[in-house]
Formats: C-alpha cells, structure tokens, sequence
C-alpha cells in the first residue's frame, strides 16, 4: 500500500498482562483499552439508533466506576481470554521447543 513498516515477533513476555505489576495509571490505561475493544464489539451489533442510545447512557456514565455490570464482565471475561491464550501459545512455544 506504499508505505514502508517494520515487524518483528513478540516475546512470550510481551503477551502477558500482568496487573500485579501495573501501577495505578497503567492499569486505568490497560481497562480502558480492553473496555474500548468490547465496546467496539457491542457496539457494531447493534442498530444504529440503539448504539446512540446505548452510548449516550454510557456517556452519562463517564467518570464513574458506576459500570454497567454486563460491560465489567465482559472485560473480565476479556482478561481471562487473553491469560487463556498466553498460557496456550507458552505450552506451544515449549512443546515446539522440546
């Protein structure tokens, strides 16, 4: 597409979320990007006009910790998918190791 980019292959280490190791700005930085992805996701399957009412109630949301229960679950949920896939692609990376 004309543009030059560079790759290169992440680490195991750099998979992994670890949230005893986050500080304060950090893990505030980490939720609000798995809540934005989740966000996305529900947002994309819904009808256009209950999308604005459903960000309009989040909107008035903004600033709390007040989140709608179905939202903090599916960023848990998200979390633990993402341990799942680490632990995965280690056992992987080990077995293909061996």
């Amino acid at each position: 597409m004309g543009r030059s980019v560079f790759l290169r292959a992440l680490l195991p280490q750099d998979l992994k979320l670890d949230f005893g190791r986050l500080g304060r700005q950090e893990a505030s930085d980490v939720a609000w990007s798995l809540a934005h992805v989740v966000g996305k996701a529900h947002g994309r399957q819904l009808a256009e006009g209950d999308r604005r009412s459903w960000l309009s109630a989040l909107r008035r949301r903004s600033g709390t910790l007040d989140a709608p229960s179905w939202l903090w679950t599916s960023v848990v949920d998200l979390v633990a998918l993402h341990d799942a896939a680490y632990l995965n692609h280690c056992r992987h990376y080990t077995l293909a190791k061996a």
